[in-house]
């Protein structure tokens, strides 16, 4: 028989090809469907797989043009993000790590009476900041699950996932055992004593003990952040006097009105959470009254330091007026427990100590050495 020549003015159909069904079939169902079929694009190749191959294509390794650098995918996978770094960086909680330190250095210029030779600073702040940033660190590990609940604390980087709670852990126990090392090496063993002794009294004390038992949970943990007074008076002088416990006991009258007048803001957030702040167990009223209290105990206990630490009429001075504004807002707020008053006297306090500090640092580096 004859041959038939093929028809070439017919147009050319593509060639069909299986497609392979992705997911779960019922049983006894094959996966490869032979009945249905997707356009060839002529090369052999499918055009669904070939867009997918080209989608998947390893990037170049190959230097950009114009000097723009060699950027290969593991070294850009070893590049840390900067939204992991600030996350890091947020677990130390840096605005207490400032304010624990606005103690430090005016109380190493007390111990000297006047300025210490810069590098023990350097070193003792960031030894400090170390251990500071590792108390902070475990802190948020373990107070992950009341974070989330917690509107003023739901921001921070475990409750948002930017972190995970086994490296917070590990993050925070590296930063304690690097400021204990650094101490011991470069500023001395008392200091770096103090400053693991803080550590682990606002983990284990303050986070773990108090924080979510009893109402007296800040007046009693507070003391963790009383300790850089000392930390700055040992590294000075080697040794922790009696001026340096009546700093020690400013920074710890200071901290109730500091922290309650905060917690009025927040009281809310804390029932949420099930945290007992004085506010949330015994209400605003009392916790007004407690504020107040503390307030007269805390004149009290900075004008004991004046003739203690040796001070001069600088001192003197600040310490009335600002003591005396203090107990007067103090005093208001007894009358008007809003939230508007609450953050008057809260941020009041942080100017307070700051300034309070500064004054004992430049009357004590004007009047000199004692005799």
């Amino acid at each position: 028989m004859a041959r038939c020549a093929p028809d070439r003015n017919r147009p050319r159909q593509p060639r069909q090809r299986p497609v392979i069904r992705h997911g779960h079939s019922a049983p006894g169902r094959r996966q490869l469907d032979l009945g249905r079929s997707v356009p060839d694009d002529g090369a052999g190749v499918s055009r669904p797989f070939r867009d997918g191959f080209r989608a998947c294509r390893v990037p170049s390794t190959r230097p950009a043009a114009a000097g723009g650098g060699t950027v290969t995918p593991v070294a850009a996978a070893r590049r840390p993000a900067p939204g992991v770094v600030r996350a890091y960086v947020a677990l130390t909680k840096p605005r207490i790590i400032e304010l624990l330190l606005v103690t430090t250095v005016p109380t190493m210029v007390i111990a000297q009476r006047g300025v210490p030779p810069l590098g023990l600073v350097i070193a003792t702040l960031v030894g400090g900041s170390l251990a500071a940033g590792s108390a902070n660190a475990i802190n948020n590990y373990f107070d992950r699950d009341i974070d989330e609940l917690m509107a003023r604390t739901s921001h921070r980087p475990l409750p948002r996932h930017a972190v995970t709670p086994t490296a917070a852990l590990r993050f925070g126990v590296t930063l304690g055992v690097l400021s204990f090392v650094w101490l011991v090496a470069l500023v001395n063993l008392l200091s770096a004593v103090l400053a693991a002794g803080a550590i682990l009294f606002y983990v284990f004390v303050y986070t773990l003990g108090l924080k979510r038992r009893s109402p007296q949970n800040i007046v009693i943990g507070g003391a963790a952040g009383c300790v850089p007074v000392l930390v700055g008076w040992a590294a000075v002088t080697g040794q922790v006097g009696l001026p340096a416990l009546l700093l020690f006991a400013i920074v710890f009258a200071w901290t109730p009105p500091h922290f309650w007048a905060l917690a009025l803001k927040y009281r809310e957030d804390y029932g949420r959470a099930g945290v007992p702040m004085l506010p949330v167990v015994r209400g605003v009223a009392e916790t007004g009254r407690q504020i107040l209290l503390y307030s007269i105990l805390l004149v009290c206990v900075t004008l004991m330091f004046g003739p203690v630490g040796q001070m001069g009429l600088l001192y003197l001075v600040a310490a009335v007026g600002l003591g005396g504004t203090f107990i007067f807002m103090a005093w208001q707020l007894l009358r008007d427990t809003s939230e508007q008053m609450a953050m008057r006297l809260f941020r009041f306090s942080i100017t307070y100590l700051g300034l309070l500090f500064t004054a004992m640092a430049v009357d004590a580096a004007i009047s000199g050495p004692l005799l």
